[in-house]
């Protein structure tokens, strides 16, 4: 009697070590399963959709003057000089292509490298509203024309898109990208805690 009544007490034993092993098994797995896996399509996603993160405004007021005579083989013909003096206040928006983006998740390090095209500028606009002409003049032979106002936007977007430029508007936009992309995704606590993001430029 007392055998069989040992036997008993092991097999249940073994039963409960069974099925508490069974049980955190079936746990893990589970937990593994609802975990999402980081990659590269998933982040591409996320970036994709906040595209306004990485772009940087240029914000400037320009004065700027307009002046032009008419000649003849290079002398200037009296009576002929039409000028203005106008203001205005523009922006221009420097960022990056992200449907050129590449992303590399590597599950082993770690690691998760965004590569972007180098920044460029998307859009140039001047603020009609802000435009204000002073010192408008004209002459009978050479009368200010709509053309001649067309032909100075051009020529002054041109000017302020290189100023922008030498003030290093790009370096600026690829900072900010990077800054605008990590933060973006330090926001997953999984990517956060556990990966480390590059972003790069080619």
């Amino acid at each position: 009697m007392r055998r069989i009544h040992w036997k008993r007490w092991l097999l249940l034993l073994v039963a409960v070590v069974v099925l508490v092993g069974g049980a955190y098994g079936v746990g893990r797995f589970t937990q593994s399963e609802s975990e999402p896996k980081i990659t590269s399509e998933l982040v591409g996603n996320r970036i994709e959709s906040a595209q306004e993160l990485v772009t940087t405004k240029y914000y400037y007021t320009n004065t700027a003057s307009y002046e032009n005579t008419r000649d003849f083989y290079g002398w200037k013909i009296p009576f002929t000089t039409k000028t203005f003096l106008v203001t205005y206040d523009g922006v221009i928006n420097a960022g990056v292509d992200l449907k050129n983006m590449s992303v590399d998740v590597n599950q082993d390090k770690k690691t998760i490298d965004i590569t972007l095209l180098e920044p460029k500028i998307l859009s140039h606009e001047m603020d009609e509203n802000s435009l204000k002409v002073f010192d408008e003049k004209d002459s009978l032979f050479n009368s200010i024309k709509i053309s001649d106002y067309t032909g100075f936007e051009k020529d002054q977007k041109q000017q302020a898109e290189k100023k922008a430029l030498d003030r290093g508007l790009l370096t600026e936009a690829k900072k900010q990208a990077q800054t605008a992309i990590t933060s973006l995704l330090a926001k997953d606590s999984d990517i956060k805690d556990n990966y480390t993001v590059n972003v790069n430029f080619k």
